[in-house]
């Protein structure tokens, strides 16, 4: 009997997989379309790039590949913030003329439905049109004929796509442009990038049209966040907020770094998180003087100061958020002498933080204090009280600068991109500030960071809620944290 059910089963999925693809689309309920945002929401920045390129543009787009491994597919940012399209080898083209939208999928692979569920392709237009608002959807091999049908007209007409790198995974522009550096450097490497590769198959395939750069579009577009967006950077702000809490009652003398990293993931994708916005600095010690130390081997001791600096991707959208606190539960008493004096700079800053103004005046006036707290501070080693001038000093120096930014933008990107021309802060910016005190002599680094959001009347501080006075996280490392209710394997 239980032969006969199996070669029933099994004929069945070699002879119908259209059946069995349906009956895997009836157990699972899964959006096939983004439900953070709603289809007007995309074709409105459609609608502003239709404006900047006019009637003899087009601009293109290329997708994310297929990942390497056994990962989940995450479409590129450029991509999804146009379209909102997650599926892998996908274009998109916009006509200039028209003002409207192509979208361009591979074909239904059925082998490959059967094993990971469905994913929309090109046989799917008109359920994309209806889940989109995209206009029309095609083969992806039709993208070449339709360029062709356009390089044949009468018009002499350009083409606009990112010349920068796309961003993907826990990636921001700089940390892809380090990627392709180093690739071109690689004598045994050398492979052009894929928006290279890309830009040069256009300019060969149709020396008929010039090619423009679209990513300054695309990055005046980004700067300002919607409502919408605005929500999915506070949810990522917030995990990362709770996930430093529990870090900071969890930290204890002789676990190893990469321990809160595991507790920080565990917040994030019980919440919703999609992935990792960068990879976990939590740097113990003399590790803390490398701002990007990642590798989360040092078992942690007594009388270190730790330095968490971890978020996640919660829906494409990051946020970045940082504390100090004390491994022991105690801050000693040079930890609380520099950190105390950082910390009334830095709340300096924060409170001179409001629209309309640029962030060179708000520097300007946060130096003024910062000077205030630098002439109250008593320091316990000359070592110190250089490290504090020369803090404060370098901040003012940055103030000279019309262009000078407060720290960077976030939002699609950890590193989020916008720019800097010194324009005053206005409604719908978000970005961090991460200043930093660094003691030479004793590789003592010192640094918090805040997410800030620029309001109508304000400015909105995320992170509040997250300790940062020392006698708070004293209190809140006092507690019992997770690590100490479930230990690890021995």
């Amino acid at each position: 009997m239980k032969t006969k059910s199996f070669l029933l089963t099994l004929f069945f999925l070699l002879f119908f997989p259209t059946i069995f693809q349906r009956a895997i689309q009836a157990q699972i309920d899964v959006p096939f379309f983004t439900t953070d945002f709603p289809p007007a929401e995309f074709a409105d920045r459609r609608a502003k790039i239709y404006d900047v390129l006019g009637e003899n543009s087009l601009a293109l787009l290329q997708g994310a590949p297929s990942p390497a491994g056994y990962v989940r597919f995450r479409q590129n940012n450029e991509f999804y913030y146009v379209s909102g399209i997650e599926s892998p080898h996908a274009y998109l083209l916009l006509d200039g003329r028209l003002r409207r939208a192509y979208l361009y999928l591979p074909h239904r692979n059925e082998t490959r439905e059967r094993g990971e569920g469905k994913m929309l392709s090109a046989e799917d237009g008109e359920l994309v049109k209806q889940l989109s608002g995209i206009d029309l959807v095609f083969g992806a091999e039709m993208l070449g004929e339709h360029l062709a049908a356009f390089a044949r007209s009468d018009r002499d007409i350009k083409i606009f796509t990112p010349f920068s790198p796309p961003e993907g995974m826990a990636t921001s522009r700089d940390s892809v442009a380090r990627m392709n550096a180093d690739s071109f450097s690689d004598p045994w490497d050398g492979k052009l990038s894929r928006e290279g590769h890309f830009m040069n198959l256009l300019k060969t395939r149709f020396p008929q049209f010039e090619i423009k750069d679209l990513t300054p579009v695309l990055d005046r577009l980004r700067l300002i966040k919607s409502p919408r967006e605005i929500a999915l950077i506070k949810k990522a702000t917030r995990l990362s907020g709770l996930a430093l809490i529990e870090a900071m009652r969890s930290t204890t003398p002789g676990i190893q770094e990469s321990e809160l990293d595991a507790v920080a993931k565990y917040i994030y994708f019980r919440n919703g998180a999609q992935g990792d916005a960068y990879y976990s600095l939590i740097a113990s010690s003399g590790n803390a003087w490398f701002p990007h130390y990642n590798a989360g081997k040092r078992v942690m001791r007594d009388g270190d100061f730790l330095l968490m600096d971890y978020a996640p991707d919660v829906g494409y959208y990051m946020s970045d958020v940082t504390r100090m606190f004390p491994v022991s539960g105690k801050f000693s008493a040079w930890q609380r002498e520099l950190y105390g004096f950082y910390l009334d700079c830095y709340k300096a800053i924060l409170k001179n933080i409001k629209p309309g103004l640029t962030p060179q005046q708000i520097k300007q006036a946060a130096v003024t204090e910062m000077n205030q707290a630098l002439a109250k501070a008593r320091f316990s080693k000359p070592v110190y009280e250089k490290a504090a001038r020369g803090f404060v000093e370098s901040y003012a120096n940055s103030a000279k600068n019309a262009r000078t930014s407060l720290g960077h933008w976030i939002g699609m990107a950890t590193h989020d991109v916008g720019g800097y021309d010194g324009s005053p802060l206005r409604e719908g910016m978000v970005f961090s500030i991460e200043p930093a005190l660094r003691v030479e002599e004793e590789k003592i680094y010192i640094r918090l960071e805040d997410v800030i959001i620029i309001t109508a009347t304000g400015a909105e501080i995320l992170t509040t809620f997250v300790p940062m006075e020392i006698d708070e996280i004293e209190k809140l490392m006092n507690e019992e944290g997770m690590l100490q209710r479930y230990p690890k394997d021995k």
